[in-house]
C-alpha cells in the first residue's frame, strides 16, 4: 500500500517521552514513541524528528535565571531526549542518528543539512536536538524550520489530545473540534496549535501541518496512510 506522504518531519514533545511519570524519560513511553516510528519506517517513509525538552526543563518558567540561560539549558534537556530516542530506536533495528544545533562532538553530530539530507536518503531516521542553537526560539519553530530544509512534505504534530478543538475538550466538552484549518485560522481563532513564529515559517514555505494524538496506537501509521484521525492544517 503506497503511503500518503514519503518525507515527514515529526514533532515530539518531551512530554511525550516522559508519559505518565511527567518527568524525565519513562523507558515504556520511548520504546512504544520508537515502534510506531519504525513501523512506518519499514514502509519506506523518510523521518526527521523534532523533539522538545518539557519534561525535563522548560527555558520560560525558569525563575532568577536569564531567559537566554533557561533557554540554552531547554536545549540541553532537548539532546537527552534525542539520545533516549536514538537508543530506543536502534535497540530495534532502525538506524538513527543525532543531530544537534549546539555542538557537543562526543554525544552527537554538529547540524549540517547537506549531511542530514544524506543520511535521510540513505534511509536514516533523523532526530535534531537543540533546537535552533538560539535562544528565543521555541522547537515549534525549530521544527518549521527544518521541515522547509529538509523538504519535509508535512510536520507531523503530536499532542495530548486527538485534533485542534475550539478550546480545551478537557475543561469544555462542547468544543468544536475541527478536522481541517488554514493557518490564517490559527490566527484569527487564536487557536494555541503552535507559536506564530512557527506558523509563519510554515505557511510562508507551503508545509502541512498535522495534529494528531501519539500515544493512541497505531495512529502514526494511519496519518501515514491518509487516515483521517486528527487535524489537517495548511
Amino acid at each position: 500500500m503506497a503511503t500518503k506522504y514519503k518525507r515527514v518531519l515529526i514533532k515530539l514533545s518531551g512530554e511525550a517521552l516522559a508519559g505518565e511519570d511527567k518527568f524525565g524519560v519513562n523507558p515504556e513511553m520511548t520504546a512504544k514513541t520508537a515502534a510506531q516510528v519504525k513501523e512506518i519506517h519499514d514502509q519506506g517513509v523518510q523521518i526527521a524528528i523534532v523533539v522538545g525538552g518539557g519534561n525535563f526543563f522548560r527555558g520560560r518558567t525558569g525563575k532568577n535565571i536569564d531567559r537566554a540561560t533557561a533557554d540554552y539549558m531547554g536545549m540541553l534537556a532537548t539532546v537527552m531526549n534525542a539520545l533516549a530516542l536514538q537508543d530506543s530506536l536502534l535497540s530495534i533495528g532502525c538506524d538513527a542518528k543525532v543531530m544537534t544545533a549546539i555542538e557537543i562532538r562526543d554525544m552527537a553530530e554538529g547540524y549540517s543539512r547537506r549531511k542530514a539530507l544524506d543520511y535521510l536518503d540513505d534511509n536514516k531516521v533523523v532526530i535534531f536536538g537543540g533546537g535552533t542553537g538560539s535562544p528565543f526560539f521555541s522547537t515549534d519553530t525549530t521544527a518549521a524550520l527544518r521541515a522547509a530544509e529538509m523538504n519535509a512534505e508535512v510536520i507531523l504534530l503530536a499532542k495530548s489530545i486527538d485534533a485542534v478543538y475550539s478550546e480545551d475538550p478537557n475543561v469544555n466538552p462542547d468544543a468544536e473540534r475541527y478536522e481541517e484549518l488554514t493557518y490564517m485560522d490559527i490566527v484569527e481563532k487564536e487557536l494555541r496549535v503552535m507559536d506564530l513564529t512557527a506558523a509563519t515559517l510554515c505557511k510562508d514555505n507551503d508545509i502541512q501541518l498535522y495534529v494528531f494524538a501519539m500515544a493512541e496506537e497505531g495512529n502514526l501509521m494511519k496519518v501515514i496512510n491518509g487516515e483521517n484521525v486528527g487535524t489537517l492544517i495548511h
